[in-house]
């Protein structure tokens, strides 16, 4: 995979060089936001507009009829949304997350795969609505939603 001028692709392509690579990545990226390591993430998929976080099924994310938290899954899916967003968003530009909408259409009972992903051609100033999606190890849908972003230009700083 060909080195990237941003960081955190840079870093992630780095990282996967190494043994244990995409752990060790997780776990540093996890304490950039010290809740996501709550839910002891790996970064399966980290590219440009794209992004993949494995949660595995575990007892302390289990809620009391032992399939996996929605809100275990929620930091999931917004650790995916920020790794990419991160990955992908142009260098004169910034995000901050506004807002979270999501459904539960079915029950993890797995380990689960939160994706989140945009159009390569999304990245303006203005709203930006990332399409974010929780499967389980059969492929069924367990949480899909949006995370609705404020993309504006940087400030110009002082020379």
């Amino acid at each position: 995979m060909p080195e990237s001028n941003n960081k955190v692709l840079s870093l992630y392509n780095k990282a996967l060089r190494l043994p244990f690579g995409r752990r060790l990545f997780s776990v540093y990226g996890a304490r950039q936001a010290p809740y996501f390591s709550t839910v002891s993430p790996i970064v399966n998929v980290l590219e440009p507009n794209h992004c993949k976080i494995l949660l595995r099924q575990r007892k302390r994310l289990q809620n009391h009829i032992g399939t996996m938290h929605v809100i275990a899954i929620a930091n999931g899916l917004e650790m995916a949304m920020g790794f990419m967003a991160e990955a992908s968003i142009p260098s004169h530009l910034r995000w901050i997350p506004k807002g979270m909408e999501l459904r539960y259409p079915g029950k993890a009972a797995t380990d689960i795969v939160c994706t989140a992903m945009v159009p390569a051609d999304a990245w303006k100033a203005g709203d930006l609505a990332v399409a974010v999606e929780a499967n389980d190890t059969h492929g069924a849908t367990v949480v899909v939603g949006t995370i609705h972003l404020w993309v504006s230009e940087k400030p110009d700083r002082p020379s």
